[in-house]
């Protein structure tokens, strides 16, 4: 089990070591100081080697500060008129069972799993166990100090809140020995990351009960919580029996891996994905475009990727229509929250930046660009000129806009509207500025995914993603999304400088793309 342990760590540490060091060659600033013989420089491995650990022992605990922190302790302080201590416990139970499914470590088709075993030839088994045993064992210490700190800060008894990570690991334990079962049965093995359209009914259920719930006023029992959480832990020792006795985990794997096999790599995993948009585009040949040149094309583009493009943002607009008449109904049936959600609407603004940044279809739009359209055009000279690039980007920015504008649009309404339902303002201008701010948002979003794309242009002629520069400005913008959710500020201040600085990005866009993507827009080598 040791020396198992011992060729997983190293395995996960090599590959992510030279991924690091991958991503650093790729950085404008770096590249010319960085040795030819990259891989070999001790100094620079070592370097990505202490990276490498940090982020081993990071991924442990700052996800679980997130999650812990913003989705059950953060939203339980929405809900001030229910107890704290029920609350906390009511959204953390209803979000457990939901991580059991949708985060189990044992189903997940990872590169370390291709390479160990069926590459190095490694027990299946033996493999297997020991990195879900150690994943389980990174979820109990990563969960302990935060259920702690705010279990403690919402009321929880202090040996509850010791017991809580062994319940959350329990169910785990549960659930998996389920799944395994139902494999043995049915000779079917479970995914998480291509979960049937039940289970994502059955999420989005879980998700209602967690947070729709408390809005009504109706909140599990504390002793009811606390008997589901108390029983995870038989459960999950009964889970872990299963989990240890169960012997075909090579052929588990194998189902798991069965899309990646001939090739576990990032080339492969970009192959599957272009094969299955390839599924998603019209092939009917009677699409077409009485327009001309570049609007032609992008017509036909548009008209032919209706599905990639179209899908994912009519359903996010569905749902969220859904939650929108969820908070008016709340509203209607309990009047005593008018003014906490009238406070709520008033100064939350730049929390929906986040949301906004998150529901935003950028990536998807440039990539469909990429794998579909780009990835050949850009083989002729004459689609690089500064004119060309300029005006299609401008004819991109005006599509993608429209894509993300539909459920912003349906956002600031309903935000308007939920003002208004809760008593209003003073000042008429703010359901103006409530509309035109989160459309603005929306706009800088399109602007910032497509002038990065030009700018930086991350894709290989593998349509592998292969920019360390492009990783890093996504990972600033999630970080300042994330920052801007902890702000409050009222909807006239925040309104004026969003509308402010989405213009000027909007025109800093046009010229940065004129100038410099006749260079940088190009096929990565």
């Amino acid at each position: 089990m040791n020396k198992t342990l011992k060729i997983s760590f190293s395995l996960k540490n090599t590959y992510r070591v030279n991924g690091i060091l991958f991503s650093l060659k790729q950085i404008p600033l770096l590249k010319k100081l960085l040795p030819a013989a990259l891989y070999k420089a001790r100094g620079l491995k070592i370097f990505a080697n202490v990276l490498s650990v940090l982020w081993e022992i990071g991924s442990a605990f700052i996800g679980k500060l997130l999650y812990v922190a913003a989705m059950v302790w953060g939203m339980s302080m929405l809900y001030t008129e229910l107890p704290d201590r029920r609350l906390f416990l009511h959204i953390l139970l209803f979000l457990t069972v939901i991580g059991s499914f949708a985060n189990t470590s044992l189903f997940n088709p990872s590169k370390d799993k291709y390479y160990a075993i069926f590459l190095m030839r490694m027990d299946a088994r033996e493999y297997t166990l020991v990195n879900y045993f150690y994943a389980m064992f990174k979820a109990l210490i990563g969960f302990l100090p935060f259920i702690l700190f705010f279990g403690i800060n919402r009321g929880v008894d202090l040996w509850l809140c010791l017991a809580l990570p062994f319940c959350i690991v329990g169910m785990k334990f549960f659930v998996a020995a389920l799944s395994l079962w139902d494999y043995g049965k049915r000779g079917f093995g479970y995914n998480e990351n291509k979960l049937s359209k039940y289970v994502w009914g059955g999420i989005a259920l879980l998700l209602a009960a967690a947070y729709v719930l408390p809005a009504f006023g109706f909140v599990l029992p504390e002793r009811v919580s606390m008997a589901v959480f108390l029983l995870c832990i038989p459960l999950g020792i009964v889970g872990a029996s299963k989990v240890l006795s169960f012997c075909d985990y090579r052929a588990i794997n194998k189902e798991l891996l069965s899309g990646l096999t001939n090739q576990m790599d990032s080339t492969a995993k970009a192959r599957l994905v272009k094969q299955m948009n390839e599924k998603k585009i019209s092939t009917d040949t009677s699409v077409t475009s009485n327009r001309r040149g570049f609007e032609y094309l992008n017509e036909l583009f548009i008209k032919r990727h209706k599905k990639i493009l179209w899908n994912s943002t009519k359903k996010i607009s569905y749902v969220c229509i859904f939650l929108i008449i969820g908070v008016l109904m709340a509203i209607y049936l309990r009047p005593e929250i008018k003014p906490k959600i009238n406070t709520m609407v008033m100064t939350w603004l730049p929390y929906f930046a986040f949301i906004m940044y998150g529901i935003n279809r950028g990536t998807n739009f440039t990539q469909a660009l990429f794998m579909n359209c780009d990835h050949s055009l850009l083989t002729y000279s004459f689609y690089k000129r500064p004119d060309f690039v300029l005006r299609l980007f401008q004819i991109r920015l005006r599509e993608i806009m429209k894509i993300n504008a539909v459920p912003a649009l349906v956002i600031g309404g309903g935000l308007a509207l939920i003002l208004f339902a809760t008593g209003g303002t003073d000042n008429g201008l703010n359901y103006i500025l409530l509309i035109i701010s989160i459309l603005c948002m929306s706009l800088f979003f399109s602007i910032h995914y497509l002038t990065i794309y030009y700018l930086l242009q991350p894709y290989n002629a593998g349509t592998e993603l292969k920019s360390g520069t492009y990783r890093i400005v996504m990972t600033v913008t999630y970080f300042i999304c994330f920052f801007l959710m902890q702000l409050r500020m009222s909807i006239l201040i925040f309104g004026i400088m969003t509308i402010v600085f989405c213009v000027a990005y909007s025109i800093a866009a046009c010229i940065l793309v004129y100038r410099f993507a006749p260079k940088t827009f190009r096929i990565r080598t």
